[in-house]
């Protein structure tokens, strides 16, 4: 496998390890022991690392992953509230966990950081880090053999890391799930093997210059591994793509800001969907998100919505999320509405002043992090739903948009 393309394979796409434990225990000297480079910064000091570091890399044959170093769970410092904070939001994003240990020390915080995995499904192994190589008292083993574990000593000799580096992948795969190891691909139950498929791509000003946008990319990434046949084009060049092909396509794809357009020129027998559509059949409950829908028809003036982006950019005046579908919602419902803006990792604090939340299509994160914001909502139980079904609902064809996934319901 070519290793320099797996390192272009975007985070969202790719297996998150969480790398958890105290202070001090030897958390940074792991990953780079893993990576065999020095992605974090190591030292005596408790407290050193003070925000999670990521290092993507390929680790077969798990494929491509991200290592998540994290600040310890039982940090002092001044800043230590703000590090465990953001330390615990990882557990969101988790999909397997490894927890460092120092020997024969098992306190509250190795069963909290259990606890807070078993809340959300994750599952996870210990390393003890034994360089000094201290005997295991009986008491420890026994609080430990319930779990999947490895004791060792990180020695930098090649035959014992290679030697390491297997048994810690062989443990990895026997926890993790297969439906995680597994992830499904966005073409999954909607295109096959060399049907055709014509994608859609406006040229507006969110498009980055000489650029495609990462769901499209993707998508077209997507179809090129099944084999599929990929035709791109401007919504103003749609209908002579079409006039030219021998045959229909299997599925035309298009952008959210042009399904009007699109719907208008395709013939009624193709079948239809969004860039957007398809993240959320792929990455959260599509049927949460469609029930979501249902909200905007109770809306009020006096409420708010909350416009979710999973990654921070700089928007431009015709911003899809915080220009463009305020402005179709304001027209659809006849009346003025509050929106707010939330970016990154962090939901506001105070959801419950929601009415409706509309999140993006989540392509710089991956599942198991799209699902925990999908289940917070449903938690503090605000509707979600996202950007192209709420612009596909305004423009009457939420319908036909959504017609592929709803069959395999």
């Amino acid at each position: 496998m070519n290793n320099n393309l797996e390192l272009n394979v975007p985070k969202s796409l790719r297996l998150h390890i969480g790398i958890f434990g105290r202070t001090n225990v030897g958390k940074s000297t792991l990953i780079n022991y893993i990576s065999g480079q020095d992605t974090s910064i190591v030292s005596s000091v408790a407290g050193t690392t003070t925000d999670s570091v990521y290092k993507s890399m390929e680790l077969s044959p798990l494929g491509p992953v991200t290592l998540i170093d994290t600040a310890g769970i039982d940090d002092i410092s001044n800043l230590s509230k703000e590090r465990i904070a953001r330390t615990t939001k990882i557990f969101d994003l988790t999909d397997v966990a490894i927890i460092v240990l120092t020997p024969n020390i098992w306190t509250d915080y190795e069963q909290n950081i259990i606890k807070q995995l078993n809340d959300k499904k994750t599952p996870f192994l210990f390393i003890i880090n034994n360089y000094k190589k201290v005997k295991l008292e009986a008491k420890f083993i026994k609080q430990i053999s319930k779990y999947t574990f490895i004791e060792t000593e990180l020695l930098q000799e090649k035959n014992y890391r290679d030697k390491f580096l297997s048994t810690l992948k062989q443990n990895l795969l026997s926890v993790i799930p297969e439906e995680v190891l597994n992830l499904q691909p966005l073409t999954n139950n909607i295109i096959k093997q060399f049907q055709t498929v014509v994608m859609v791509v406006p040229i507006d000003l969110g498009a980055p210059k000489g650029r495609l946008i990462l769901p499209q990319v993707q998508m077209i990434r997507a179809c090129l591994d099944i084999n599929a046949i990929v035709i791109i084009t401007k919504e103003t060049e749609l209908k002579q793509v079409l006039d030219k092909l021998k045959t229909k396509p299997d599925i035309v794809i298009c952008d959210s800001q042009v399904v009007k357009k699109v719907l208008d020129i395709i013939p009624k027998d193709v079948l239809f969907t969004t860039f957007s559509i398809i993240f959320s059949s792929n990455k959260s409950d599509f049927k949460t998100m469609l029930e979501g829908i249902k909200a905007i028809n109770n809306l009020k003036p006096e409420n708010k919505i909350l416009i979710a982006e999973a990654c921070s950019h700089h928007a431009s005046k015709d911003d899809i999320g915080r220009v463009k579908i305020p402005k179709l919602l304001s027209k659809y419902l006849g009346f003025d509405i509050n929106f707010d803006v939330s970016s990154g990792m962090d939901y506001p604090k105070n959801m419950e002043q929601y009415s409706l939340i509309i999140h993006c299509g989540g392509c710089m994160i991956n599942k198991k992090q799209m699902i925990s914001r999908l289940n917070y909502a449903t938690e503090k139980k605000v509707p979600i739903t996202n950007y192209g079904m709420v612009i596909s609902f305004i423009n009457n064809t939420l319908d036909r948009v959504t017609e592929p996934f709803i069959k395999n319901l």
